[in-house]
């Protein structure tokens, strides 16, 4: 069994491989991020990896085809298909997290239907649940309307409604709504804290114990599951290709006592939430707290969950109980743990949200690593002291140059995957080629992020030129010889040295620019990791290039 993951650097993604890691069932996995995580580090070594972003804003409807498709490449032969990619910040910016929650949903499940996956496989959540005013547990016939004060209320349940949608028109394909409590555990502290937290919110206070006396909302009930626990139910999920919603809790509903026993010594009192909510919704709006009003109005209205149904149709059995699980989620938020991918980095880094001092917004791919939620700050305005050392109009010259040259690579790489799809060769040049063009995006994101031009007949020069130059790369029309492979490798690796270099020269930039330096490290580690690979597809075509009795195959 084949089994893909979109999100699989994330909270419940990074549980979900360790989990397929451990089942003999699973032949083979791969995993698609925006950013890759540290391959060489448990669960990430155990996966393929693509880099694809699916909230990347498509200009017109080929682009968006083009999303899809490389979705659907990175599916075939997948059996199963987990869907997990979900912005929570920035939150300031609804259409960013609309694109890439829903309509990101709307990509994967028709890249889905196209690639033929058998079983389609979604985080949904308690939070896409209509609201109630008791504590009455609720099956998984609960109407699922949202809480229409949080965007993330609202966002899961439109994912639900794509989710009805795709189910009407492709029966073939079982879909099945894992819809989880907060899932916590002790190495996901840092990248909570990081998405819930804020400079008013001392760390230290948090650890159990540590405070005198706890306020909390009056009537407040929250249930959470341990990470480890929800790996286990989707891979019994996948396993049984179980269809339909499934709630995922652990037993316990933590109640005001019960928080208050883990996080001081017992003692709290009760505040009216409309007494608390003005507070929350302009912490959230001064950017003084991470997390908005809306995940209060959620925590105060959506029902408890009856998690009888996951129990019996898949035997699935928690583990942790509830209150050990925020004990260590909370130790792990003091001491900043965390794993090695970017959603999950052991740091307290917080998405300060995009410069609006211009008047200047970006209005493209927002999603990419230079415009999104793990960006160091935006880039100063023009004029400050920290633009004002760098010369702008050379620096959009030269990344508009790389954009050019990386615009005819990512043509080139594709159109080789395509033609070589039926030899060895295919699987890598298609990975290659969704990977090579994330990186692509990721500098046409860069270069709106900062305002400077891109320079799109450019573009289109060099996607001509591609598609010109190919005709005759060794003197037989349009054919597939053996040295055609080995020249188009060579220019391959020329290129990706070339996206080497830029991304080393935006680590020594990124300070002056107000960006943060470690995206662009990361993606010149990338780059290193393209040059190897292609280097070992070059020594496979070229042991048999020039001898006239073999050929590709």
């Amino acid at each position: 069994m084949r089994v893909a993951v979109v999100g699989g650097s994330g909270n419940v993604g990074t549980a979900v491989l360790e989990a397929l890691r451990g089942a003999p069932e699973v032949d083979s996995v791969v995993g698609l991020a925006r950013r890759l995580p540290d391959r060489g580090a448990e669960p990430y070594r155990s996966a393929e990896w693509v880099t694809l972003d699916i909230a990347a804003e498509a200009a017109d409807d080929a682009e968006e085809e083009a999303i899809v498709a490389r979705l659907a490449r990175a599916f075939e032969g997948a059996t199963a298909v987990v869907h997990l990619a979900w912005l929570i910040q920035p939150n300031h910016d609804r259409d960013l997290l609309r694109r890439a929650n829903v309509e990101g949903t709307r990509r994967v499940a028709e890249a889905c239907a196209r690639a033929g996956v058998a079983q389609l496989v979604c985080a949904s959540s308690w939070a896409a649940y209509s609201p109630v005013d008791d504590d009455v547990p609720r099956d998984e016939t609960w109407p699922a309307g949202g809480i229409p004060s949080s965007h993330y209320g609202v966002d899961k349940a439109a994912q639900e409604r794509v989710l009805d949608e795709f189910e009407v028109a492709h029966p073939e394909v079982v879909v099945t709504r894992m819809r989880m409590a907060l899932v916590f555990a002790a190495d996901r502290g840092a990248a909570i804290g990081r998405y819930f937290l804020g400079p008013l919110v001392p760390r230290a206070l948090l650890r159990p114990g540590a405070l005198p006396f706890l306020p909390l909302p009056r009537g407040l009930r929250v249930q959470v599951v341990h990470a480890e626990d929800v790996g286990q139910a989707y891979l019994l999920a996948i396993l049984q290709r179980a269809g339909g919603a499934f709630n995922v809790a652990a037993d316990e509903v933590l109640l005001p006592g019960d928080l208050a026993r883990v996080l001081d010594h017992g003692r709290f009192f009760e505040v009216p939430p409309s007494v608390i909510r003005p507070f929350l919704h302009y912490a959230w709006k001064f950017r003084l707290l991470a997390s908005d009003a809306g995940w209060l109005d959620m925590a105060m209205g959506v029902p408890v969950m009856d998690g009888a149904r996951v129990r019996r149709l898949l035997g699935w059995r928690p583990r942790h109980d509830a209150e050990s699980t925020l004990r260590e989620l909370l130790v792990g938020m003091v001491e900043l743990r965390g794993r090695p991918s970017a959603p999950m980095r052991p740091d307290a880094r917080q998405y300060r949200g995009p410069d609006t001092s211009t008047g200047r917004r970006s209005t493209r791919r927002k999603g990419t690593t230079m415009t999104g939620q793990h960006t160091n700050g935006a880039a100063s305005a023009p004029g400050s002291h920290a633009q004002g050392a760098i010369d702008r109009e050379l620096l959009g010259i030269y990344l508009a140059d790389h954009l050019t040259g990386a615009t005819g690579g990512a043509s080139r790489i594709e159109r080789m995957a395509r033609s070589y799809a039926d030899t060895e060769l295919g699987p890598e040049l298609s990975a290659l080629a969704t990977e090579i063009a994330g990186a692509r995006e990721e500098l046409a994101g860069l270069i709106d992020r900062l305002g400077l031009p891109s320079k799109p007949h450019r573009q289109a020069a060099a996607w001509v030129a591609e598609h010109v130059g190919r005709l005759k790369l060794n003197g037989r029309l349009l054919s597939r010889s053996p040295m055609s492979v080995v020249l188009e490798l060579e220019l391959m690796r020329s290129a990706v040295a070339g996206q080497l270099g830029l991304w080393q020269a935006m680590v020594d930039l990124a300070p002056d620019l107000g960006l943060d330096a470690e995206p662009f490290r990361e993606l010149a580690e990338r780059s290193r990791g393209f040059q190897t690979r292609l280097e070992r597809l070059h020594e496979h075509a070229r042991v048999s290039a020039f001898r006239a009795d073999e050929k590709i195959s």
